[in-house]
């Protein structure tokens, strides 16, 4: 692991204001409109409350936006010749990949923070448990979509890579029961969705399973869109590296 690689990246991450806005400033404005103006945000629900509820939405919304576009960046580097650069260098890909890693983590978890803060603030409530557990949950679950970014990165091979990427979460998010709580036919369906399972198992230390609709959901669900959705997220993206290497 190279700590000045990794700084010089987080410094350079910190001056792209727009890249940040969309990551941290936005979900926590979507927080403030959801979670806070509603009638119902002191609403229990689990060992808390909506305003929590929402809190840990917008808080995994935000943590994916980071991760995605953290992953999409990296890919495009390999793809533009970074990886040729770097190649001239003592530093290993894992090395690389590791640095990448705890880069997209950093800049997940300020989103985060700053949505917790918010909902500290805003009187979201809940137990200790479900405050650190559902935070864990998030940080550690959005590396999954920071393969998502890989993927998208290798396959389209553009400048517009990225912004692919992160349009497409936002179809994701509305798909996966982030920003409106869905029932019926279209419940079902979000659960075949890629932020579905991640969301939902983020919310488990707080829900136990129970739905808004007050149906409950065994923990095998959300664990099974993570782990199926995280499969096939690694296999494309190997696979579309594996064939980006092969055409150079």
């Amino acid at each position: 692991m190279n700590a000045t690689f990794t700084l010089i990246e987080l410094k350079r991450i910190a001056r792209d204001r727009t890249g940040l806005f969309f990551t941290a400033v936005l979900p926590a404005f979507f927080f403030i409109i959801f979670g806070t103006t509603v009638e119902s945000k002191d609403t229990a629900i689990g060992s808390g409350n909506v305003a929590t509820y929402v809190m840990i939405s917008m808080a995994a919304y935000g943590a994916v936006t980071a991760t995605t576009s953290t992953g999409g960046q990296a890919a495009m580097e390999r793809m533009q010749g970074w990886g040729r650069q770097l190649g001239l260098t003592p530093l290993k890909d894992a090395h690389y990949v590791g640095m990448k890693a705890v880069i997209a983590m950093v800049v997940a978890g300020i989103p985060v923070l700053l949505i917790y803060a918010l909902g500290a603030w805003a009187g979201a409530r809940g137990s200790m448990g479900a405050w650190l557990g559902s935070g864990l949950i998030v940080l550690a679950g959005s590396a999954i979509f920071a393969l998502y970014g890989v993927l998208i990165g290798t396959a389209f091979r553009s400048e517009s890579a990225v912004g692919v990427a992160s349009g497409s979460v936002v179809i994701f998010a509305f798909l996966g029961n982030i920003f409106i709580t869905l029932s019926g036919p279209m419940l079902a369906v979000a659960k075949f969705t890629p932020l579905y399972g991640y969301v939902s198992l983020a919310r488990y230390p707080l829900t136990q399973g129970y739905l808004p609709d007050g149906s409950w959901e065994p923990l095998w669900v959300p664990l099974a869109g993570v782990i199926g959705w995280g499969l096939v997220f690694g296999m494309l993206a190997t696979w579309f590296v594996k064939r980006g290497r092969d055409r150079q």
